[in-house]
């Protein structure tokens, strides 16, 4: 079956994406730009890099850009996944979704009228199973946005690793939130995964933080060779 990814920069997406390409073929990207920093359905942080992660992996990008107006975004999405079915004869759309009914009961909707399968291989996974097979698989992650106590601004740009894993698995049972900051609490950015053929690098990125918000802004950023 030939899949496009719903794919926002982030480690879920791509996550979802290398699941997809066990089974089945990918043949795309779909980027969603949200000029709406409040979008309730896209993750916002730098995804002007999904171009490049695109390149990283060796495939096309459907690239659609919305106001992110609640709901009125929804007629965008189905726009680009329309787009996917002319252009790369997607029979079917992969998203990162873990636990948000929100996001996943309008995708599914949309996929329904296009005649498209969903599918959503991080559906209400073990949190922390996931995220030690992120890091043992070779995804390279680092925070581009926290958005709740107790992320300060030294969260900012860190590396997944198995540290920091420990360290949210604390945070999770102190603070009741989400392990893998499904309810919002942080965002992520994704530099190299086990089917890129290249990597990303920053060059150049700046910080904005102020009572436990703050997002990475990267400004220059290249695909190089591993």
């Amino acid at each position: 079956m030939r899949l496009g990814v719903l794919c926002s920069g982030g480690k879920d997406s791509l996550y979802a994406c290398g699941c997809a390409m066990r089974k089945d073929e990918v043949a795309c990207l779909i980027g969603i730009r949200a000029r709406n920093p409040e979008s309730y359905m896209f993750h916002t942080p730098n995804v002007h890099l999904v171009t490049l992660q695109a390149e990283a992996a060796g495939l096309p990008l459907v690239d659609v850009e919305t106001s992110g107006e609640k709901e009125k975004e929804l007629g965008d999405l189905e726009r680009a996944l329309g787009f996917a079915q002319e252009q790369h004869r997607i029979e079917g759309v992969v998203t990162g979704a873990i636990l948000s009914v929100y996001q996943a009961t309008r995708i599914q909707k949309i996929c329904n009228r296009l005649d498209l399968w969903c599918f959503n291989p991080l559906w209400h996974t073990d949190q922390e199973k996931y995220l030690e097979s992120l890091i043992g698989q070779g995804f390279r992650v680092i925070l581009s946005g926290v958005f709740a106590a107790p992320f300060d601004e030294t969260w900012l740009g860190r590396e997944i690793d198995p540290a920091m894993i420990d360290e949210l698995r604390s945070i999770s049972q102190k603070w009741r939130i989400s392990l893998t900051g499904e309810g919002g609490e942080f965002e992520t950015l994704v530099l190299d995964a086990p089917f890129f053929s290249k990597r990303i690098r920053i060059l150049e990125a700046a910080h904005e933080y102020a009572n436990h918000n703050g997002v990475i802004h990267v400004t220059r950023a290249v695909v190089e060779d591993k």
